[in-house]
């Protein structure tokens, strides 16, 4: 099943609420989704960071909410006035070594997080799609050489890994409670998970986070990137790829039960390579910046190996990453040296959103 050219113009005209909105991958697919035509409501915190991409993309075609999803009562009154046919849930603490620091607010945000906005669906009269974003650090990671299957035990040492796998399993039981045919008083929408990881592209200004710090170390007067786990294997993978298969996974969901379940997006074997490998091809590509590698020895544990195996979204979605890695690392450079050269972030996001979609179209 090869549906490679599905894009965000699927959703022109229809009614979606993305969570997250004001976060890295959320405002990313925010922007994609309406510079196609969709009626996009946002619902998130504040950005975090600044500079944030968020505040720097046009915002007139999307109707930003502030809010917590924990706060139902201004949860459900969003999602009365937004009405969605669909809904991604980008949302959550997404930093692995706050997670360390901030526990409970960790599991409050992922995984209670992830039931209110389930739970207040259940009222959503239109909704037909939901996707739920997740990670792939869900999985009971142990090191394994092998890629990790939708099949394989949720999990995780540290607490934004363990809240991860545990709103794998909450997700599970809502679906299968509120959202399944077989529920008591069934909603006719369907729920899937999303799992990926360690996504990069422009904008992504996070603390504590890979590609940040790489770019910050470069572009900075010393010009020092230091590196923590140098030798640690990830799968990477541009911001885009998976926002790609989200969109095309709600687009399945409307038509079929089968697609409610958990799904890894992930990149091609030969793309997941180390963190040093990373840092010296942003280098090259901006053309400045130093290595230094510093492991404190009280660092938090992080995992060396992860591995998805996504040969389910290429066998029954239609999905493949279509980027190789020298492409994801070019256009993520190309886009913070152009933001550093003053050319404004939503143009620059435009331009690598249209270039994205010619690839994919053309490997169809």
């Amino acid at each position: 099943m090869e549906n490679l050219g599905m894009s965000a113009g699927a959703f022109s005209g229809r009614r979606v609420f993305v969570t997250g909105h004001t976060g890295f991958k959320g405002a990313w697919l925010a922007a994609w989704l309406a510079e196609s035509g969709a009626e996009v409501t946002g619902y998130a915190h504040a950005p975090e960071t600044d500079p944030s991409l968020w505040a720097l993309l046009d915002q007139s075609k999307i109707r930003s909410i502030i809010g917590d999803l924990n706060d139902r009562s201004t949860l459900d009154h969003a999602i009365a006035e937004a009405d969605p046919e669909f809904v991604f849930h980008l949302a959550a603490q997404s930093l692995v070594r706050r997670s360390y620091r901030t526990p409970v607010d960790t599991f409050a945000t992922n995984v209670l997080g992830t039931v209110q906005l389930l739970d207040a669906l259940r009222a959503a009269p239109n909704l037909r799609a939901v996707v739920v974003a997740t990670s792939d650090k869900a999985y009971e990671n142990v090191e394994q050489v092998w890629g990790y299957r939708e099949t394989d035990p949720m999990g995780g040492h540290d607490p934004y890994s363990a809240s991860k796998g545990a709103t794998e399993i909450a997700v599970a039981a809502m679906r299968r409670s509120y959202y399944s045919p077989d529920a008591a008083d069934p909603h006719p929408a369907r729920v899937a998970s999303a799992r990926a990881g360690n996504v990069i592209g422009g904008g992504d200004w996070a603390e504590d986070r890979l590609l940040p710090d790489i770019v910050r170390g470069c572009l900075s007067d010393e010009g020092r990137v230091v590196l923590r786990h140098p030798g640690a294997i990830r799968p990477w993978q541009h911001v885009l790829e998976p926002l790609r298969g989200y969109m095309m996974l709600a687009q399945q969901l409307e038509q079929s039960d089968a697609f409610a379940q958990g799904w890894n997006f992930g990149p091609e074997r030969d793309d997941e390579r180390p963190v040093l490998d990373v840092a010296q091809a942003v280098i090259k590509a901006l053309g400045q910046g130093r290595i230094e590698v510093d492991t404190p020895a009280d660092t938090p544990h992080e995992a060396n190996m992860l591995r998805l195996d996504v040969s389910q979204a290429r066998a029954t979605l239609g999905w493949r990453p279509v980027l190789s890695f020298a492409d994801t690392v070019r256009l993520t450079a190309d886009w913070y040296a152009g933001w550093a050269r003053g050319t404004p972030p939503a143009e620059l996001c435009r331009a690598q959103i249209a270039e994205f979609e010619t690839i994919s179209q053309g490997q169809t």
